[in-house]
Protein backbone atom coordinates (compact mmCIF):
# COMPACT_ATOMS: atom_id res chain seq x y z
CA UNK A 1 0.00 0.00 0.00
CA UNK A 2 3.15 2.17 0.86
CA UNK A 3 4.74 1.62 -2.12
CA UNK A 4 0.92 2.50 -4.11
CA UNK A 5 0.74 5.60 -2.70
CA UNK A 6 4.86 6.75 -3.61
CA UNK A 7 3.80 5.71 -7.42
CA UNK A 8 0.62 8.05 -7.54
CA UNK A 9 2.33 10.94 -5.81
CA UNK A 10 2.84 13.57 -8.25
CA UNK A 11 6.35 13.71 -9.93
CA UNK A 12 8.28 17.30 -8.95
CA UNK A 13 7.83 17.70 -13.12
CA UNK A 14 4.14 17.31 -13.14
CA UNK A 15 3.94 19.52 -10.41
CA UNK A 16 5.56 22.53 -12.25
CA UNK A 17 3.73 21.24 -15.43
CA UNK A 18 0.28 22.28 -13.51
CA UNK A 19 1.28 25.34 -12.13
CA UNK A 20 2.57 26.54 -14.83
CA UNK A 21 -0.34 25.25 -16.98
CA UNK A 22 -2.69 26.84 -14.86
CA UNK A 23 -0.82 30.20 -14.96
CA UNK A 24 -0.84 30.22 -18.82
CA UNK A 25 -4.51 28.98 -18.73
CA UNK A 26 -5.78 31.90 -16.44
CA UNK A 27 -3.72 34.56 -18.07
CA UNK A 28 -1.27 35.30 -15.69
CA UNK A 29 1.85 34.29 -17.69
CA UNK A 30 0.89 36.39 -21.08
CA UNK A 31 1.57 35.05 -24.69
CA UNK A 32 5.15 35.98 -25.42
CA UNK A 33 6.44 35.86 -21.59
CA UNK A 34 10.07 33.70 -21.56
CA UNK A 35 9.93 30.81 -19.90
CA UNK A 36 13.73 30.65 -18.28
CA UNK A 37 14.49 27.14 -17.16
CA UNK A 38 17.14 28.30 -14.57
CA UNK A 39 14.87 31.28 -13.06
CA UNK A 40 11.60 28.70 -12.81
CA UNK A 41 14.24 26.70 -11.23
CA UNK A 42 14.58 29.45 -8.60
CA UNK A 43 10.77 29.87 -8.47
CA UNK A 44 9.90 26.66 -7.76
CA UNK A 45 13.06 25.46 -5.76
CA UNK A 46 13.62 22.69 -8.52
CA UNK A 47 16.52 21.51 -10.61
CA UNK A 48 16.61 22.25 -14.37
CA UNK A 49 15.48 18.77 -14.98
CA UNK A 50 12.36 18.75 -13.69
CA UNK A 51 11.36 22.60 -15.09
CA UNK A 52 12.52 21.34 -18.99
CA UNK A 53 10.17 18.24 -18.67
CA UNK A 54 7.25 20.24 -17.61
CA UNK A 55 8.09 22.64 -20.18
CA UNK A 56 8.46 20.13 -22.91
CA UNK A 57 5.03 18.60 -22.06
CA UNK A 58 3.48 22.30 -21.88
CA UNK A 59 5.07 22.90 -25.79
CA UNK A 60 3.53 19.42 -26.44
CA UNK A 61 0.25 20.30 -25.34
CA UNK A 62 0.67 24.12 -27.61
CA UNK A 63 0.87 26.42 -24.82
CA UNK A 64 4.54 27.39 -24.61
CA UNK A 65 6.69 27.49 -27.47
CA UNK A 66 10.28 26.54 -28.04
CA UNK A 67 13.26 28.01 -29.94
CA UNK A 68 16.26 26.74 -30.93
CA UNK A 69 18.79 28.14 -29.06
CA UNK A 70 16.20 30.62 -27.43
CA UNK A 71 14.68 28.64 -24.71
CA UNK A 72 11.18 28.73 -24.17
CA UNK A 73 8.27 31.36 -24.15
CA UNK A 74 4.70 31.10 -23.92
CA UNK A 75 2.63 30.05 -26.99
CA UNK A 76 1.81 33.29 -28.65
CA UNK A 77 -1.80 34.32 -29.43
CA UNK A 78 -3.09 35.48 -32.35
CA UNK A 79 -6.77 36.34 -34.25
CA UNK A 80 -6.05 33.83 -36.95
CA UNK A 81 -5.89 31.03 -34.44
CA UNK A 82 -9.21 32.30 -32.30
CA UNK A 83 -10.50 32.13 -34.97
CA UNK A 84 -9.53 28.21 -36.14
CA UNK A 85 -10.04 27.27 -32.30
CA UNK A 86 -13.30 28.55 -32.60
CA UNK A 87 -14.31 26.70 -35.71
CA UNK A 88 -12.93 23.68 -34.25
CA UNK A 89 -15.05 24.04 -30.97
CA UNK A 90 -18.31 24.63 -32.94
CA UNK A 91 -17.37 20.92 -35.34
CA UNK A 92 -16.12 18.58 -32.98
CA UNK A 93 -18.77 19.52 -30.20
CA UNK A 94 -21.58 19.62 -32.82
CA UNK A 95 -20.40 15.59 -33.48
CA UNK A 96 -20.29 15.08 -29.46
CA UNK A 97 -23.34 16.64 -28.99
CA UNK A 98 -25.63 14.58 -31.71
CA UNK A 99 -23.83 11.46 -30.65
CA UNK A 100 -24.81 12.03 -27.34
CA UNK A 101 -28.31 13.12 -27.43
CA UNK A 102 -28.58 10.04 -29.93
CA UNK A 103 -27.17 7.83 -27.32
CA UNK A 104 -28.04 9.70 -23.92
CA UNK A 105 -29.86 7.81 -21.60
CA UNK A 106 -31.20 9.21 -18.29
CA UNK A 107 -28.40 9.22 -16.62
CA UNK A 108 -26.90 11.77 -18.77
CA UNK A 109 -29.89 14.03 -18.77
CA UNK A 110 -29.21 14.04 -15.34
CA UNK A 111 -25.66 14.42 -15.05
CA UNK A 112 -26.29 17.48 -17.74
CA UNK A 113 -28.99 19.08 -15.60
CA UNK A 114 -26.73 18.99 -12.51
CA UNK A 115 -24.00 20.36 -14.14
CA UNK A 116 -26.12 23.11 -15.10
CA UNK A 117 -27.41 23.82 -11.94
CA UNK A 118 -23.91 24.02 -9.87
CA UNK A 119 -22.80 26.18 -12.64
CA UNK A 120 -25.70 28.52 -11.36
CA UNK A 121 -25.34 28.35 -8.45
CA UNK A 122 -21.37 28.97 -8.20
CA UNK A 123 -20.12 32.58 -7.96
CA UNK A 124 -18.35 33.53 -10.87
CA UNK A 125 -16.43 35.85 -8.78
CA UNK A 126 -14.80 35.59 -5.24
CA UNK A 127 -16.77 37.44 -3.13
CA UNK A 128 -14.11 38.63 -1.03
CA UNK A 129 -12.23 39.82 -3.79
CA UNK A 130 -13.54 42.26 -6.28
CA UNK A 131 -13.41 40.85 -10.06
CA UNK A 132 -11.08 37.94 -8.90
CA UNK A 133 -12.40 34.75 -11.01
CA UNK A 134 -13.88 31.73 -8.52
CA UNK A 135 -11.36 28.93 -9.11
CA UNK A 136 -14.87 26.67 -8.47
CA UNK A 137 -16.72 27.94 -11.49
CA UNK A 138 -13.97 27.54 -13.71
CA UNK A 139 -14.35 24.00 -12.80
CA UNK A 140 -17.80 23.79 -13.17
CA UNK A 141 -17.91 25.89 -16.19
CA UNK A 142 -15.80 23.40 -18.10
CA UNK A 143 -17.51 20.09 -16.31
CA UNK A 144 -21.09 21.92 -17.91
CA UNK A 145 -19.27 21.59 -21.15
CA UNK A 146 -18.26 18.35 -20.79
CA UNK A 147 -21.21 16.71 -19.72
CA UNK A 148 -22.91 17.72 -23.07
CA UNK A 149 -20.86 15.67 -25.18
CA UNK A 150 -20.13 12.93 -22.22
CA UNK A 151 -22.38 9.86 -23.85
CA UNK A 152 -20.71 10.24 -27.29
CA UNK A 153 -18.98 7.32 -26.72
CA UNK A 154 -15.60 8.34 -27.63
CA UNK A 155 -12.97 9.16 -25.32
CA UNK A 156 -10.78 10.65 -28.09
CA UNK A 157 -13.99 12.95 -29.00
CA UNK A 158 -14.35 13.76 -24.90
CA UNK A 159 -10.18 14.56 -24.41
CA UNK A 160 -10.35 16.19 -27.72
CA UNK A 161 -13.23 18.67 -26.61
CA UNK A 162 -11.35 19.08 -23.17
CA UNK A 163 -8.79 20.51 -25.07
CA UNK A 164 -10.06 22.70 -27.01
CA UNK A 165 -12.05 23.99 -24.19
CA UNK A 166 -8.73 25.20 -22.30
CA UNK A 167 -7.49 26.66 -24.99
CA UNK A 168 -10.30 28.52 -25.62
CA UNK A 169 -10.20 29.60 -21.87
CA UNK A 170 -6.81 30.71 -22.16
CA UNK A 171 -8.34 33.49 -24.85
CA UNK A 172 -11.18 34.57 -22.12
CA UNK A 173 -9.12 34.83 -19.91
CA UNK A 174 -6.22 36.88 -21.56
CA UNK A 175 -9.86 39.21 -22.36
CA UNK A 176 -10.56 39.53 -18.87
CA UNK A 177 -7.05 40.85 -17.36
CA UNK A 178 -7.20 42.91 -20.05
CA UNK A 179 -10.94 44.32 -18.20
CA UNK A 180 -12.95 42.82 -21.37
CA UNK A 181 -16.02 41.03 -19.81
CA UNK A 182 -19.20 39.12 -20.89
CA UNK A 183 -22.31 41.70 -20.57
CA UNK A 184 -25.47 39.94 -22.49
CA UNK A 185 -27.72 38.67 -19.74
CA UNK A 186 -28.87 35.97 -20.95
CA UNK A 187 -28.41 32.47 -19.14
CA UNK A 188 -26.78 30.64 -22.67
CA UNK A 189 -25.57 27.66 -20.58
CA UNK A 190 -29.69 27.31 -19.37
CA UNK A 191 -30.94 27.67 -22.67
CA UNK A 192 -28.34 25.11 -23.69
CA UNK A 193 -29.20 22.50 -21.02
CA UNK A 194 -33.25 22.66 -21.51
CA UNK A 195 -32.67 22.28 -25.53
CA UNK A 196 -30.28 19.56 -24.55
CA UNK A 197 -32.44 17.38 -22.30
CA UNK A 198 -35.55 17.82 -24.38
CA UNK A 199 -33.47 16.26 -27.18
CA UNK A 200 -33.65 19.60 -29.52
CA UNK A 201 -30.45 18.41 -31.21
CA UNK A 202 -29.99 21.29 -33.62
CA UNK A 203 -30.94 23.98 -31.28
CA UNK A 204 -28.49 22.77 -29.04
CA UNK A 205 -26.12 22.68 -31.77
CA UNK A 206 -27.28 26.92 -33.15
CA UNK A 207 -27.05 27.86 -29.45
CA UNK A 208 -23.55 26.18 -28.80
CA UNK A 209 -22.07 27.47 -31.91
CA UNK A 210 -23.43 31.13 -30.62
CA UNK A 211 -22.25 30.73 -27.06
CA UNK A 212 -18.75 29.68 -28.97
CA UNK A 213 -19.05 32.62 -31.13
CA UNK A 214 -20.03 35.52 -28.97
CA UNK A 215 -16.51 34.92 -27.01
CA UNK A 216 -15.10 34.92 -29.58
CA UNK A 217 -16.04 38.10 -31.09
CA UNK A 218 -14.89 39.49 -27.37
CA UNK A 219 -12.28 38.99 -27.12
CA UNK A 220 -10.77 39.42 -30.56
CA UNK A 221 -9.72 42.67 -30.04
CA UNK A 222 -7.94 42.09 -27.31
CA UNK A 223 -6.16 39.21 -28.89
CA UNK A 224 -4.67 41.47 -31.77
CA UNK A 225 -3.17 43.54 -29.38
CA UNK A 226 -1.03 40.72 -27.73
CA UNK A 227 -0.69 39.48 -30.67
CA UNK A 228 1.39 42.91 -31.37
CA UNK A 229 2.87 43.14 -28.39
CA UNK A 230 4.21 39.29 -28.22
CA UNK A 231 5.61 39.55 -31.78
Amino acid sequence: MVNEAIEQRPTRASSIYLLLRNEILAGKLLPGAKLNIRDLSKTYASGLSPVREALNRLSAEGLALQADNRGFKVQPVSVPELADLTQARCWVNEIGVRESIEKGNTDWEEAVILNCHRLKRTPRFLPEEEMIPNPKWATVHKDFHQSLISACGSNWMIDTCSRLFDAAERYRNLARVAGVSRSDPRDEHQEIMSAAVDRETDLVIELLNAHFMRTAQLVQTVVGEAEENSA
